[in-house]
């Protein structure tokens, strides 16, 4: 008999996330669960590997009476992932969840999401991943705060996870990044989109009297609408308050033709 799924979970918010338990609720019965996280908050870790002393600690979490294994690490979400797969795992993963994140991941600032990162460094390993997001006001991203509805995004999770176990993505589809609206719910459409090349979200200066003072940078939200691509994550979360689907791809190529741009650089 073949063995059931083994569904790897992460987080860029780290272990004590209530998005990471909602992300076990949504999953927990289609397979053996494996839950690997970092320790501590690691919103905007990208891919990163930071100097890390591989110190893995036991954990659980608890899901609907149920408590599950789980494991922390110091270290990034995509050192969670390669800890999981390399050491934790009785065997690859068949599915990569991260999140489900608090605060949308969209535009040309993605790669600065610790939750694309981790299902990025999966894609890597060959396991297909979903990284899920819920959109949420800017002074949540950094917060575990429990009055965040994860329900819609709890139903979404599972609606994909599904599909990424039951089907072979095509070639160039490494993952998929899923940013649902605030005020979505289980009847809410969704579509396919694009990355937008616009930034969301803009860098603004902290509130600093000199330069030795220990204030980063802030950041708010700006969408020129004018120039927006009407299919692009932005668009149809922003927009159209629909679910957007982003298929994602390790090949960061370009997609231009090398005969002309072979002529060009010549």
């Amino acid at each position: 008999m073949d063995k059931e799924p083994l569904i790897l979970i992460t987080n860029d918010d780290g272990i004590e996330s209530p998005g990471l338990l909602a992300a076990v609720e949504a999953v927990h019965d289609l397979g053996e669960v494996l839950v690997v996280a970092p320790r501590y908050q690691q919103t905007g870790a990208g891919r990163s590997f930071p100097s890390s002393d591989g110190v893995i600690y036991q954990e659980h979490v608890e899901v609907g009476g149920l408590s599950i294994p789980a494991f922390s690490v110091d270290g990034s979400p995509a050192q969670a992932v390669q800890h999981g797969v390399v050491e934790l795992a009785s065997r690859r993963p068949d599915l990569l969840v991260a999140g489900i994140n608090y605060g949308e991941n969209v535009g040309s600032g993605v790669t600065i999401s610790g939750t694309v990162g981790a299902v990025l460094e999966g894609a890597a390993f060959g396991i297909p991943g979903l990284a899920v997001s819920l959109e949420t006001p800017i002074e949540y991203h950094h917060s575990y705060k429990e009055d965040c509805d994860f329900r819609a995004a709890v139903f979404f999770t599972r609606l994909f996870a599904q599909r990424l176990l039951s089907v072979t993505l095509p070639p160039d589809v490494d993952a998929l990044k899923i940013d649902v609206p605030q005020d979505a719910t289980e009847e809410t459409p969704w579509r396919l989109t694009r990355v937008s090349r616009q930034p969301y979200f803009y860098a603004v200066p902290g509130n600093r009297t000199s330069l030795a003072d220990r204030v980063p940078l802030g950041y708010e939200i700006k969408i020129d609408f004018d120039t927006l691509e009407t299919d692009s994550d932005i668009f149809a979360l922003a927009k159209e308050r629909v679910v957007a689907v982003s298929p994602l791809s390790l090949d960061l190529t370009s997609r231009v033709d090398f005969t002309y741009l072979t002529r060009l650089l010549r």
